[in-house]
């Protein structure tokens, strides 16, 4: 799957990648993150955009999956990139992307955002959540905390009918719309903390 300057792709796929791509292998097993999903695709896109304009040394992933946001993001010059999901078997499977990666980002089996290693990285310049909508809002508080001032949230999970209300849960915490991506009929934001 080829998202901005990322591939996306598996071990039957290796031999098959792109030049000029930064090429992310991800074996899924019983995670979510292959790259296929609008999702995930949306919030590679919308990296891969602000890649453009500046780097991100230190990123979270909430809800990591497969570790595809975090590897990524470890691969284009973050220095702490951390990754956290509510089931032990993505924060496995992420732990073994990362290996086969050969990268320094780091996953946790935890659920919130209070896992020792999370709250060490604290604040983030980047935080993704590739989650469903009722976590996104839920979460928005503690998101917003785990920010930098002027840090950046890319958010996805939610369905076009969904967008209003995560939106309205965010920007009440002081967050700003820095854009928006379309894919069937999935959303992803890119919001900014004021």
């Amino acid at each position: 799957v080829r998202a901005g300057r990322f591939f996306v792709f598996g071990m039957h796929d290796r031999g098959k990648t792109p030049p000029n791509t930064v090429n992310l292998r991800i074996e899924a097993g019983a995670a979510f993150g292959t790259g296929h999903h609008g999702t995930t695709v949306g919030c590679l896109t919308a990296y891969s955009e602000l890649l453009k304009r500046k780097r991100f040394a230190k990123v979270l992933d909430v809800g990591c999956g497969t570790g595809v946001l975090a590897i990524a993001a470890a691969r284009t010059g973050s220095t702490v990139a951390v990754g956290t999901d509510i089931d032990p078997v993505s924060a496995r499977i992420a732990r073994e992307n990362a290996k086969v990666n050969a990268t320094k980002a780091r996953f946790v089996y935890a659920a919130g955002l209070e896992h020792p290693r999370v709250r060490r990285g604290k604040p983030y310049d980047l935080v993704f959540a590739n989650i469903l909508a009722r976590p996104l809002i839920f979460l928005s508080g503690r998101i917003g905390r785990a920010l930098k001032p002027g840090g950046l949230a890319i958010l996805s999970g939610l369905l076009r009918m969904q967008e209003r209300e995560v939106k309205a849960a965010y920007l009440a915490k002081g967050f700003v719309v820095e854009k928006r991506l379309y894919r069937d009929a999935w959303v992803t934001l890119v919001l900014r903390r004021r």
